[in-house]
């Protein structure tokens, strides 16, 4: 099956009218290209009532693009002609061929979707609006507006997979005729296709969409080079064509002496991937052997292996080059046994073999669900094609608002270069490339990622960093009172994954964010000589929280606690409106609480102070100008909308921060026990000695202190180097204890904390 591909998209062609064709063979040409029997061919496994919607459709669409050409001078209408017959070629429905001569009548002629909706009911209403829709996206080269279009394109493919299916079928027939459009906008249409389209086509299994539109827009990306390299292969395949034909012969006579009916079709690798083989490897033309192959369909998936066997009585195989996908298919539901042998003149040659249905799949992918639909048996076909992507994609919207945010999770999974997983009970999982075991986690279940601690693979404990393999058995442990660690961000592979992490630790950030905002609220307020919040429901105060929320904008008591934590409201305004509609509703200041908040509230031990003990994760950050470290004096500023932030009292930013936003300032202060270490920086001066950085990092050692990062410099050699250090302390007595260490070390001139410019 040839695939006929078609496109409107961001590429859409003119419908200025170029020159009206003046021969008569080009007018008559034009007129058949337009006409409904170029489709009626295809459409007989529609049956007849299916093929009179269709016509409908077709009449409709025809009439409404009537007088409109495109930019090579046919009538319109030709291009929905090409994305239906396309459609046909995947066996869709009848609705989503209606949808493809439709998809233009939105956006171009003036129909409404209501009009849509009553000519041809709602689901084709709904596909040919969704496609209008994906039409109006412009994949500007600015990252939020495309991330956005992204999304939505992403989205409605999730709810109904035909509309990405003739969307492909639009994008590829607009990439086939993109030679009558300006040359100008080849690049930005051809890099699209390539970076979006052809990816997407691959998700889906459509592998023949996929070589198309990759060697089309490799075709008008790089014309020169295209062309080249077409001559190259052109002289190739003349000076191979001998050695092809004999072993087609050979093949064909071995199988014909064991009487296995079998179909056997070359397969020449194409010029985009043989460009990016030669690109990525370094290669010449040359080098790159594995041009040609060989597809030999056979009747079942015993035949699959006997085959196999018979090729290789006839050339040795190339070792390591095999690949069994049928036993485990690919996330995209491919399956077909690879194999490279050593064919005459030592030229490689790939073998694949499959049955007829697994090629049905192999090229058509996604679409090959409405193929086989009426003979499939074994539950929801879309499923088995690896389509639960499609419906992951509706999984991280759903935790994922942020447009570019979606898009950096989703096209992860856009190239899917596979591994293949076992659970313990055997389950076969498909993860990408680089997964790890908080990936394999998270596939299984958001809550045995969220609870993960520990996890072997093939029965040995290893790090959640891990990468897995093929064949890999995975075991995770999971501990009840665990939660996801920041950490993992920086290595799980998954979109989902990702998301998942991303959304707990937003929603903590958030909660603790609210704690943190009721506790200044209610410090702030006791400055106002009140002793606590009054309660949401408080019959005391009817109404108070509501005329509150009405005076700082916000929707919910929770929402004004989080952004007085994250430093978006300033507590101290905050409370004097709540002491106001307190007294007004007959609260007392107490004078007593008045005078001692006030009095006390910038002392170093004030009793309204924010302690802090290290636990308090992402609502309190340690700024990295300072690094303060227990018993140090400090501040803390309230960041708009970063939370708060805690510096040294005698950092050098945080003095110009309360020059000019003295009132973000609160009081804060050490609690007796840190619960965790602290990061901080030093300076350490050496005799530039061989071994002189082992000898420090065990002094350092020694004196419990934990080396996060070393920088060494890039000065020359010199007879003293500085040697910097961030290290983990428990507080500033553990630190000047370890410094005083140092200092005693023979190699060492000079040890001391790195301090933040004034």
């Amino acid at each position: 099956m040839t695939a006929v591909l078609p496109t409107p998209s961001p590429a859409k062609p003119s419908k200025s009218a170029p020159p009206v064709p003046s021969k008569g063979t080009t007018a008559a040409a034009n007129a058949a290209a337009a006409s409904f029997a170029a489709l009626t061919d295809a459409l007989d496994y529609l049956g007849p009532a299916g093929i009179e919607q269709v016509r409908q459709a077709y009449r409709f669409a025809d009439e409404a693009h009537l007088g409109q050409l495109r930019n090579s001078g046919e009538p319109y209408i030709t291009h929905p002609i090409a994305v239906a017959a396309q459609c046909a070629v995947w066996k869709l429905d009848a609705q989503a061929l209606m949808a493809a001569l439709l998809h233009d009548a939105l956006e171009d002629c003036g129909v409404t979707k209501s009009e849509l909706m009553d000519r041809f009911g709602l689901q084709v209403a709904e596909l040919v609006d969704g496609l209008t829709k994906l039409d109006k996206l412009e994949f500007n080269t600015r990252e939020e507006n495309q991330a956005e279009s992204f999304r939505k394109m992403l989205l409605a493919m999730a709810r109904d997979v035909r509309v990405i299916l003739i969307k492909l079928a639009d994008r590829t027939h607009n990439m086939r005729t993109m030679s009558d459009m300006p040359k100008n906008k080849w690049a930005r249409i051809a890099s699209e296709t390539l970076d979006i389209y052809a990816p997407i086509a691959h998700r889906l299994g459509l592998n023949q969409t996929y070589r198309e539109l990759q060697d089309l827009s490799f075709r008008h990306l790089h014309p020169w080079r295209h062309a080249i390299l077409s001559k190259a292969v052109a002289k190739a395949r003349s000076r191979r064509r001998d050695l092809v034909q004999k072993v087609q012969a050979d093949v064909d006579a071995a199988f014909a002496k064991l009487g296995m009916r079998i179909r056997i079709a070359g397969r020449e690798k194409t010029l985009f991937s043989i460009y990016r083989k030669m690109d990525e490897k370094h290669l010449s033309f040359a080098q790159v052997t594995d041009i040609y192959g060989f597809r030999i369909i056979v009747p079942g998936i015993t035949d699959c292996y006997t085959a196999l066997g018979v090729l290789h009585q006839m050339y040795k195989p190339v070792p390591g080059k095999f690949k069994d996908h049928i036993a485990i298919a690919k996330v995209n539901g491919y399956q077909s046994l690879h194999t490279t042998l050593v064919g005459p003149s030592g030229i490689n040659i790939e073998f694949q073999m499959r049955t007829e249905d697994m090629h049905m799949v192999a090229e058509s992918g996604v679409a090959a669900h409405w193929l086989y639909k009426a003979s499939d048996h074994d539950g929801d076909p879309s499923e088995r094609l690896g389509t639960k992507w499609l419906q992951s994609l509706l999984d991280i919207q759903n935790e994922t608002r942020d447009a570019a945010e979606f898009w950096d999770h989703v096209k992860v999974d856009l190239f899917p270069d596979a591994v293949y997983v076992f659970t313990p009970k055997s389950q076969i999982m498909a993860l990408p490339r680089g997964a790890t075991v908080v990936d394999f986690a998270y596939a299984i279940h958001s809550n045995i990622g969220d609870r993960t601690v520990a996890g072997k693979i093939n029965g040995e404990q290893v790090p959640l960093r891990t990468e897995l393999k093929n064949g890999d058995v995975i075991e995770v442990i999971t501990a009840p009172v665990s939660s996801p660690n920041p950490a993992w961000l920086g290595f799980v592979r998954t979109g989902r994954a990702r998301s998942k992490i991303r959304h707990y630790l937003k929603t903590l950030a958030l909660t603790e964010s609210e704690e943190l905002g009721e506790k200044l609220l209610t410090q702030a307020l006791r400055a106002e000589g009140l002793e606590k919040l009054p309660e949401t429901r408080d019959p005391a105060f009817p109404g108070i929280w509501e005329k509150l929320l009405r005076f700082t904008g916000n929707k919910t008591r929770s929402e004004l606690m989080t952004d007085i934590g994250l430093g978006k409201r300033i507590a101290s305004m905050v409370a004097k409106r709540l002491t106001v509609l307190m007294t007004e509703g007959g609260e007392k200041r107490d004078a007593l609480l008045l005078t001692r908040e006030r009095y006390t509230s910038h002392e170093k031990l004030s009793q309204g102070a924010v302690l802090l003990d290290g636990s308090e994760n992402a609502s309190v950050k340690y700024a990295p100008c300072c690094r303060p470290i227990p018993g140090d004096a400090i501040v803390g500023y309230l960041g708009r909308g970063e939370g708060l932030v805690v510096h040294t009292a005698d950092c050098g930013t945080a003095k110009r921060l309360q020059h000019k936003d003295a009132e973000r300032f609160i009081a804060v202060d050490w609690a007796d026990e840190p619960v965790r270490a602290f990061e901080t920086g030093l300076v350490v001066t050496v005799t530039n000695r061989k071994g002189v950085l082992a000898r420090v990092a065990a002094e350092l050692a020694s004196s419990e202190v934990d080396i996060t990062h070393v920088d060494m410099g890039d000065e020359g050699p010199a007879d003293t180097a500085d040697l910097r250090f961030l290290v983990s302390v428990q507080d500033a007595n553990h630190l000047d204890s370890a410094l005083r260490h140092l200092a005693r070390t023979p190699t060492v001139l000079r040890a001391a904390r790195i301090k933040p410019a004034g």
